[in-house]
């Protein structure tokens, strides 16, 4: 059985997209995030997989993601890393193979996740690296707490170190399409999206 978990933070204005925010406005950067988590959860019911959904404060019972299509967890404490390493950990005892996806990826698809599952039935890891230098996507159908340690979350090094943790371990590694994620407000007028 596959898995995707999802990462999500609590819609709160002022609270996400900060750095869309900057330049647009906390009302418009609430707005764009809503659509980002809209095609996150398309593409995640697109999918033939037990969907695990983690909250970045308290779980939501009432929203738009409904708890029969997504089983609701709370993120852990500590930084980016330990809170995928739990999931990840709590996934797999659930699952053969697991990803994970971000909530700010304009230009995933459904075709790109199935690739993903699909190909960690031969190899132990799967990434879809992104043009800042992070990845939008990390997936394994066995449990490695080190591709997540002691790296340097939010900089354009992520990449190539968690590439090289998986190095290190002998594991070879499946890389997906290059796609951008939507940081800034420049990312977003790529896309042309109205919201």
């Amino acid at each position: 059985m596959s898995g995707i978990i999802i990462f999500i933070k609590n819609i709160e204005k002022g609270k996400v997209k900060t750095r869309l925010a900057a330049t647009v406005g906390d009302d418009q950067a609430l707005k764009i995030y809503k659509a980002l988590l809209g095609h996150t959860r398309e593409v995640a019911c697109a999918v033939d997989a037990k969907r695990f959904l983690y909250y970045s404060s308290f779980i939501e019972e009432n929203d738009d993601w409904s708890s029969d299509l997504f089983i609701k967890k709370n993120q852990t404490n500590g930084d980016l890393g330990d809170r995928m390493s739990t999931a990840f950990k709590e996934s797999l005892e659930a699952t053969d193979r697991v990803i994970i996806v971000g909530s700010d990826c304009a230009s995933l698809t459904p075709e790109i996740v199935e690739l993903a599952l699909e190909k960690l039935k031969e190899v132990p890891f799967v990434v879809g690296p992104t043009f800042d230098g992070g990845y939008y996507l990390l997936g394994m159908n066995k449990f490695e707490p080190s591709v997540f340690e002691n790296i340097e979350w939010s900089t354009e090094s992520v990449f190539a170190t968690t590439l090289s943790r998986m190095k290190e371990l002998g594991k070879e590694c499946y890389l997906l399409p290059k796609l951008s994620d939507i940081d800034y407000e420049e990312d977003w007028v790529k896309y042309g999206w109205e919201v």
